[in-house]
């Protein structure tokens, strides 16, 4: 007999036998598909990530904190720095001499040769009892092969000869050795004069402590010392920067006890020293600071320094040169053309000429490179040559 075949079942009958006969398996695979929708930040890896979030603003939170804390740190020495000079005035003193600072380095100033200056000799004098000061003496130029191997005797007989004497009073900080101090001793000697310079006490190789009185006394005693062996030879004191300072001072001196010099040469002056540092870059971060003249002003006066050109030159009674930059970023130009304004319709120097040589900015020459100028010879020729005329009548 034939076997009866039986009619297949629907599908959709399959399907429902089949999940009647294992629910598990329909669930297993939803769940399969629900894990593989699910968004990764909300998987196993969530809490990890959010970990990492935690850290990274744990960091941003400690730089902030260390930022702030030495924005903090600046702001209070900003604030500290004023109180401090205003309760030790003596490192306001020490800002302005600058003493301490000796450019260039380890160089050995009893040995000028060092520094090209081969026609230079070195030696001390003491202005008072346990100071001493040292010095150069550069001849002129054309006496460059005659001083080799001279000895000190020769080169003070030497100040007899019929060459004129420049003194120069150097500004703060560094040497007597400074590069543009020495290059314009070179260019100096090359126009035929006599330089001695020096280190004021506390300077260099110079014993003593400085100050403004001691500062001018040195330059007295090195001044006298070069007119008792110059005989009637013409004598300049030439003075930069602070030096101008120390210039004025000793001129007025001098023509108070009428000696005056030959002629007096300011490089780049200022008026005062409370003008100077009130106008000087180190003190614009303070300039509008509450009390400025009371924190950093009255102290400079309180130690006894005022390098009062503006003063001084009211009884100065020589021929006057001043010669200024107008690039000039220490001493601001116009506080030497404040100076000039000062001292020419002043009584003292009617019999005397008075002048104002600006360089232009253009020419790069700043605070210390006037001695670049090829214009500095014509200049000193025709002033001093001038002075030299009124010096005979």
């Amino acid at each position: 007999m034939r076997k009866r075949t039986e009619p297949a079942a629907p599908e959709h009958e399959r399907c429902a036998a089949a999940g009647s006969s294992s629910p598990g398996t329909a669930l297993d695979a939803d769940s399969r598909l629900k894990e593989k929708l699910r968004p990764e930040n909300r998987g196993p890896a969530g809490p990890g990530a959010a970990a990492g979030m935690k850290r990274a603003l744990g960091r941003r939170k400690g730089l902030w904190f260390r930022l702030r804390k030495i924005l903090l740190c600046i702001l209070g020495l900003y604030v500290a720095i004023p109180f401090l000079i205003k309760l030790c005035p003596g490192i306001q003193a020490k800002l302005i001499f600058l003493n301490f600072v000796r450019v260039p380095y380890f160089i050995d100033l009893k040995k000028p040769q060092d520094q090209g200056l081969n026609h230079t000799c070195n030696y001390y004098l003491q202005p008072e009892e346990d100071v001493t000061i040292g010095v150069w003496h550069t001849v002129p130029a054309v006496w460059w092969k005659t001083a080799q191997g001279k000895d000190q005797m020769w080169y003070e007989d030497a100040l007899a000869s019929s060459h004129p004497v420049i003194l120069y009073l150097h500004g703060n900080a560094g040497t007597r050795g400074g590069d543009h101090r020495v290059e314009l001793y070179k260019v100096l000697s090359s126009l035929g004069y006599h330089v001695v310079t020096f280190d004021y006490r506390g300077w260099g190789d110079s014993v003593g402590t400085p100050s403004e009185r001691g500062m001018t006394y040195d330059a007295l005693h090195v001044f006298d010392w070069i007119k008792a062996r110059s005989g009637d030879n013409p004598v300049y004191i030439w003075g930069h920067s602070l030096g101008t300072g120390v210039a004025t001072n000793l001129v007025r001196r001098l023509c108070e006890r009428e000696t005056p010099p030959d002629a007096l040469i300011l490089e780049s002056p200022f008026t005062n020293i409370r003008e100077e540092a009130k106008s000087h870059p180190f003190s614009v971060i303070y300039r509008y600071f509450p009390g400025f003249d009371w924190f950093f002003l009255d102290p400079i006066t309180s130690n006894g320094i005022k390098f009062a050109n503006d003063e001084n030159v009211k009884h100065i009674s020589c021929s006057l040169l001043i010669l200024h930059a107008e690039d000039d970023p220490v001493v601001p130009f116009q506080l030497g053309r404040k100076l000039y304004n000062i001292a020419a319709p002043s009584r003292s120097f009617r019999d005397f000429k008075v002048q104002f040589i600006p360089f232009h900015s253009d020419l790069g020459y700043r605070h210390k490179y006037i001695y670049k100028s090829p214009e500095l010879p014509r200049i000193l020729r025709e002033f001093l040559g001038k002075s030299e005329l009124e010096r005979q009548h």
